[in-house]
């Protein structure tokens, strides 16, 4: 008897670990209401911006006191995008306002870099900056365009194929690629003169949603409508897919850790998971809740984080 009574003491105790560790490994954090998280940016600082779509501002949570506070962005402001520049400030992308707009993380200063009149609505996505600091952008309604954060002066081109521009990244050498959700392509940018080259995914019709690059230079794309994850190596011009577990799944973002692990988001599974290329195996993050809707990904070392859209709040995996 006092053996079965230490088992399952020991087992009651072993099992509360389990569960602590789970608490730790995955944590959420909510946000104020109303907010409507898009994407999020964590900062050097330990802070994380998020774009508050909703409510037309930029977000910044405290995950050491759960605090979060929003900066207004402007009138009609509807941000989708946000990352940290060279400069250490929030670059967001915002559809409302049709601009790009900077946040100072010390004076909360807000500047707006509006595009060129008669630029039409180009409903911004995402942005990237290319190696000499400057800031490139996808527009869905079928632009891509940059701004020169020192001379302020913005420059928008039609993309080829129209409408879909969506993802857009940098490789660590600082080239510039972005990918169509319409035009179900990736296509590389010329830095210098802005033209385009289109490098066509093997798989037709994929969705190509968004993208992020590797430690070398290799492009992952989530593909929305084939929900694959498929890698493009620009060196030896080579493509390679996977499919995401489950009954038709639908990959929405992706996000390369420093790692090079692969971190995607599949609505369909309501679920982050987790890619390792060398293994070809992949690991499921369900969120406590239903409805999670986490458009995009980002993070630092030994940190994942998401923005759960349809929840209001913020998730981060810790992979330390």
């Amino acid at each position: 008897m006092q053996r079965r009574f230490c088992f399952l003491v020991f087992a009651t105790a072993a099992a509360m670990w389990m569960a602590a560790a789970g608490a730790q490994q995955v944590r959420y954090f909510p946000l104020p209401s109303g907010a409507g998280p898009h994407d999020v940016a964590p900062a050097p600082d330990g802070t994380v911006w998020y774009t508050a779509q909703r409510a037309g501002a930029l977000g910044r949570l405290d995950p050491r006191t759960g605090k979060a506070e929003q900066i207004p962005l402007g009138r009609n402001s509807a941000p989708h995008g946000v990352i940290v520049g060279p400069d250490g400030a929030a670059w967001v992308t915002d559809g409302g306002q049709n601009a790009i707009v900077r946040v100072d993380p010390q004076t909360r200063a807000v500047k707006t870099f509006p595009l060129p009149s008669g630029s039409g609505y180009t409903n911004l996505n995402t942005a990237a900056f290319d190696r000499n600091g400057v800031l490139w952008f996808t527009g869905q309604s079928g632009y891509y365009g940059r701004v020169d954060p020192k001379s302020g002066e913005t420059k928008v081109w039609e993309a080829p194929h129209g409408r879909g521009p969506y993802g857009i990244a940098a490789t660590p050498s600082g080239d510039i690629y972005y990918v169509s959700l319409a035009g179900s392509h990736l296509a590389q940018v010329d830095i210098k003169t802005g033209a385009t080259t289109v490098i066509e995914p093997p798989t037709p019709r994929q969705g190509a949603r968004r993208v992020w690059s590797d430690s070398k230079g290799r492009l992952w794309i989530s593909e929305w409508n084939s929900g694959q994850v498929s890698v493009y190596d620009p060196a030896a011009k080579r493509w390679q897919q996977w499919k995401l577990p489950g009954d038709s799944p639908h990959a929405y973002s992706v996000y390369v850790d420093e790692n090079d692990k692969v971190w995607l988001t599949d609505f369909s599974a309501n679920a982050i998971v987790r890619f390792d290329p060398a293994t070809e195996k992949f690991e499921s993050f369900p969120s406590s809740e239903s409805g999670a809707a986490v458009r995009q990904m980002h993070g630092r070392a030994g940190e994942a984080w998401g923005a759960e859209s349809g929840n209001n709040r913020l998730v981060v995996i810790s992979t330390k």
